[in-house]
C-alpha cells in the first residue's frame, strides 16, 4: 500500500493510495465491507474516546475499512496527513462549522458559496450564537477588514459556485493565520487536481465527493482533508456525535471513480476550454466566465493558483426572461447535455440560475456585494458542467438551443 509519505505521481496515487491486495484472499480490487459491527478478540472500551491509532474497527460509525481506504486515498491526493469522509458535502461543511465554532465565536464566510453552505451560515449559525460576516473574497482587503479578535474560522471557496469567481487562497491563509483563525476551503469546483490547497496554506480542504472525485453521478458523499490533529477533532465531533458518516457502499463507488480522477480532470479541462471558446463566439452568450480563458477577470490569479481549470463554465444570455426561455427549451430539446443540477460527472450537466432567485433564497446580497455578483452573473447564468463527451458533440447539442 502506498503511504502518504511515499511520493508518487498523481495517477499512481489516485489508483493505489489507501489500497493494497486483500491479505486474506489476495484480491487486487478493494473489498466492500458492509458490516455495521466488528468482532474483537479482547475487551475494549464502549466509547469512541477510548480509540487510538492502534485500535481496530469496532462499529461502523466510528470507522469502517472501506471508508478508511477512501479517506487515505483522498488524503494522499491532497497531500495531507488525514481525511474524514462524510455522508454528503453538506455534512462535511457542517462538520467544519460545528467543530471549529462555538457560541460567542465569529466566522468570516465567502458571500458567494454553495447554496446549502450559504444558508447554513446565514440561518443556522446565528441561532447557535455564532456571528458570521459574509465577505466578497475576491478582494483580500474585505477579509482583512472583517477579521475580529474572536474570529475562529475563515471559510472560502474557489472557484465559487455558481459564478466561477476566484479567491486568492494563499493570501486568505496568511490573513486567517495572522488573526489566529483556521482557514477552510470548499474546493469542489477545482477538485484535488485543480489547485494545491495544502501548499497554499488551507487547514481544512472540503469537497463534495459526489462531484469530481466520485465523478459518475451515482453516489453522494463529502470529505475534509487536513492535519491529523484537526481531522481527529472533526471525527470525534462530527462523525461520532453528529453521525453523518459515509456509507461503505458509497465509499467503494467513489473510490472507484477517484482512481481515474487525474485522467478525467485533464479531459474535463480540455473539453471545457473548447466549449468556452465556442461560447465566446456564440451571439446568444453575452458573457462567458471560465478561469482558463484570458477574458476571465482573474485570469492572472487562475494561472498562478490553478494547475487545472476544471470543467465548470458559467455564461450569461441577457435578461432573466431570456434565460428562463432557454432553460425551458433546453429541458425539452437537449440530448447530450442533461438539464439537471449537480456537477463534476462524466455526463455534461446544465442548469439555469437566476440572480434574483438566488438573492431571495441563499445569498441576500446588497450594495457592492450584489454589484460584484452581478459583474459575473448579470440577471443570471447557466452553470455548465462539461463532461467527458466529445467537445464537438456538446457544442452541437448546445448550438440547437442557443
Amino acid at each position: 500500500m502506498i503511504g502518504r509519505n511515499q511520493k508518487t505521481g498523481p495517477q499512481t496515487t489516485a489508483i493505489h493510495a489507501g489500497e493494497g491486495p486483500d491479505p486474506t484472499t489476495g484480491a487486487s480490487a478493494p473489498a466492500l465491507h458492509m458490516s455495521s459491527t466488528f468482532v474483537v478478540d479482547e475487551a475494549a472500551g464502549f466509547s469512541a474516546h477510548d480509540l487510538d491509532e492502534e485500535s481496530g474497527f469496532l462499529y461502523a460509525r466510528w470507522g469502517n475499512p472501506t471508508v478508511a481506504m477512501l479517506e487515505k486515498k483522498i488524503a494522499a491526493m491532497e497531500g495531507t496527513e488525514a481525511c474524514l469522509c462524510t455522508a454528503s458535502g453538506m455534512a462535511a461543511a457542517s462538520a467544519i462549522f460545528f467543530t471549529v465554532l462555538s457560541s460567542g465565536d465569529h466566522a468570516v464566510v465567502s458571500d458567494v458559496s454553495y447554496a446549502g453552505v450559504a444558508e447554513l451560515a446565514r440561518e443556522t449559525l446565528p441561532r447557535m450564537g455564532i456571528e458570521v460576516s459574509f465577505v466578497d473574497m475576491s478582494d483580500p482587503a474585505n477579509v482583512a477588514e472583517a477579521l475580529r479578535h474572536n474570529t475562529k474560522l475563515v471559510h472560502c471557496e474557489s472557484p465559487v459556485n455558481p459564478i466561477c469567481r476566484l479567491t486568492d487562497l494563499a493570501t486568505m491563509s496568511e490573513l486567517a493565520h495572522d488573526a489566529g483563525a483556521l482557514v477552510s476551503c470548499d474546493a469542489t469546483f477545482a477538485s484535488p487536481l485543480g489547485q494545491d490547497c495544502a501548499e497554499l496554506g488551507i487547514d481544512l480542504i472540503m469537497h463534495s465527493i459526489t462531484k469530481y472525485i466520485g465523478g459518475h453521478g451515482d453516489a453522494v458523499g463529502g470529505a475534509i482533508a487536513g492535519n491529523a490533529e484537526l481531522i481527529d477533532r472533526l471525527r470525534a465531533e462530527a462523525a461520532i456525535h453528529h453521525g453523518g458518516v459515509l456509507s461503505p457502499f458509497n465509499a467503494w463507488l467513489i473510490a472507484r471513480g477517484a482512481a481515474t480522477l487525474p485522467l478525467r480532470m485533464r479531459a474535463h479541462q480540455e473539453g471545457a476550454m473548447a466549449v468556452a471558446k465556442w461560447l465566446e463566439n456564440e451571439s446568444s452568450a453575452t458573457k462567458v466566465i471560465y478561469p482558463g480563458l484570458p477574458s476571465h477577470p482573474q485570469y492572472d490569479l487562475a494561472q498562478r493558483q490553478m494547475v487545472n481549470t476544471s470543467g465548470m463554465i458559467s455564461f450569461q444570455v441577457g435578461t432573466a426572461a431570456k434565460g428562463q426561455e432557454l432553460a425551458n427549451k433546453m429541458a425539452q430539446e437537449l440530448q447530450v447535455v442533461h438539464h439537471a443540477v449537480s456537477l463534476g460527472h462524466h455526463r455534461s450537466l446544465i442548469f439555469w440560475m437566476e440572480t434574483a432567485g438566488l438573492m431571495d433564497s441563499s445569498f441576500e446580497l446588497e450594495g457592492s456585494q450584489l454589484d460584484s455578483y452581478r459583474d459575473f452573473a448579470g440577471d443570471g447564468v447557466f452553470r455548465l458542467s462539461v463532461g467527458l463527451e466529445d467537445a464537438e458533440d456538446i457544442i452541437a447539442d448546445l448550438s440547437k438551443v442557443l
